[in-house]
């Protein structure tokens, strides 16, 4: 397990916490491995989710740092979309 990927779930679960982010997301980061998110905070998981982001690990940073955001990042092709675009937007409020 990548300190990276425990290091971001930690950063993720503060963002998460009080949201009220009642969905599932899953960030996939390119040669990392996944991040899901949901009601219950966020996890190194692979498991199926509402909305899958696809993104290399230099994006995903950028996005988690608020360098990035991931509306912009989305416009750009850094970042891919697969599933419901509506949780994609609720949590890109969250990390806002």
């Amino acid at each position: 397990m990548s300190d990276t990927l425990e290091q971001a779930a930690a950063e993720l679960n503060e963002k998460l916490a009080g949201a009220g982010f009642d969905a599932s997301a899953k960030f996939a980061i390119a040669d990392m491995g996944a991040i899901v998110l949901d009601g219950s905070g966020a996890r190194i998981s692979d498991e199926e989710t509402d909305v899958t982001l696809s993104a290399d690990a230099e994006t995903f940073q950028q996005i988690l740092s608020g360098e990035m955001n991931p509306t912009g990042a989305f416009m750009s092709g850094k970042l891919t979309i697969d599933g419901d675009m509506g949780v994609a937007m609720k949590l890109a409020s969250v990390l806002a």
